[in-house]
């Protein structure tokens, strides 16, 4: 295991009836805030109400940025930080899932930034000072509640690109089961999707020792496996939901990745494929995964599949390729038992475009720590996946 400091720094009120502590939370960094959220489904349940009312009752006063897609826009964010400075606002709430709160970081982020914002994501500026936000959750998939990453598409150049920094971490987040009762079920499964491979992505490290980190993934792991399909049979099952909203939080709030390196390959290949196509993250991670593991197992590496084959699907085979294989196998079985697709192809994904992604997503040189990729090997598994 390598060393470390601890800090998860988002107070989260879990549970019903929560939202209540918002107020008291806002008023302890200002008055004057944006209200950020989506396109409209916090209206559909009454959550919309339900924050004017809080806000209006305490005094608070706001401006409001709505509209924020999936996969957000840049010029979001642009629109974010000019109503912000025009009306000097002081804090912001994201109300909505992973998308409106990254679409608050980044705002956060550009806020005391002299240039453009989208510079922070090219690597061109650093996040020194940012205005103080907090989230209230709708859908459990991102992790984005409790961790300080904001991911960023930009329609014009086909980019899609993160920036991760502790001063972006939600000052508090309110994580209420009832408010995801409603979510549809491609958005569901996607989430799952999204949260498996967020612990993915942490579990195939090339850190070997890191036992303690690795049972608490298997576990979340499991958690998936378990609630994902009852919130898709049974929506408005409360524990289902409520288990699979703190498992998002958990996969990436930076409690699995203390002590070890992530990987994150799979991670920058699907960010390529929804710049260009503006898929569901879920849905691209769903197809890529699997490719992803097909394409490192070797073995140097069956080691790791070996593990995650027995303790995560309790596969029994005494080859380490053939148990890794199954392993696999079982992976893309639940990912198709969520409904998702299994290729790029189904996703409207155009074979032309792979070369183009693959450069794309090499651009800051190789992928992943568990298994380097080069731009060969990026567009080998795009070619696989297609």
């Amino acid at each position: 295991m390598l060393d470390f400091d601890y800090s998860i720094s988002t107070e989260v009120y879990f549970g019903t009836n929560k939202i209540g502590r918002i107020a008291k939370e806002i008023k302890k960094y200002g008055n004057r805030i944006l209200f950020v959220y989506g396109q409209g489904s916090i209206n559909k349940i009454g959550l919309y109400d339900e924050i004017v009312k809080i806000l209006n009752d305490n005094g608070i006063i706001y401006e409001e940025l709505s509209g924020v897609k999936p996969n957000p826009r840049i010029d979001s964010v642009r629109k974010g930080i000019e109503i912000c400075k025009q009306n000097n606002l002081e804090f912001i709430l994201a109300v909505g899932g992973g998308s409106v709160i990254d679409c608050a970081k980044a705002i956060s982020a550009g806020f005391y930034y002299k240039g453009d914002p989208w510079d922070i994501f090219l690597r061109k500026a650093h996040v020194l000072e940012s205005l103080p936000l907090g989230s209230v959750l709708t859908l459990a998939a991102t992790g984005s509640e409790m961790n300080g990453n904001s991911v960023v598409s930009n329609t014009d150049t086909k980019q899609k690109l993160v920036i991760s920094s502790d001063l972006l971490r939600p000052k508090f987040s309110v994580l209420d089961p009832n408010y995801t009762l409603s979510v549809p079920n491609n958005q569901t499964a996607a989430g799952v999707v999204d949260i498996f491979s967020h612990i993915i992505e942490q579990y195939f490290s090339p850190v070997k020792e890191a036992f303690l980190q690795d049972r608490m993934a298997e576990g979340i792991l499991k958690t998936c496996i378990k609630y994902g399909p009852i919130a898709l049979k049974e929506p408005e099952n409360y524990e289902a939901r409520a288990n699979l909203l703190w498992a998002g939080s958990l996969a990436l709030n930076g409690l699995l990745s203390y002590g070890k390196i992530g990987d994150w390959a799979t991670h920058y290949i699907e960010h390529e494929v929804s710049a260009i196509y503006d898929v569901t993250h879920g849905v691209g991670l769903a197809i890529l995964t699997p490719h992803w593991m097909e394409y490192v197992l070797n073995d140097s590496t069956a080691y790791k599949f070996k593990e995650y084959s027995r303790n995560v699907w309790g596969v029994e085979v005494s080859n380490p390729i053939m148990v890794s294989k199954e392993g696999i196998n079982k992976t893309k079985e639940f990912f198709n038992s969520l409904g998702m697709p299994s290729t790029l192809q189904e996703i409207g994904v155009e074979e032309g475009s792979l070369k183009e992604m693959a450069k794309k997503a090499a651009t800051f040189g190789e992928l992943g720590s568990f298994q380097k990729l080069n731009k060969d090997d990026i567009l080998s598994i795009l070619k696989n996946a297609f």
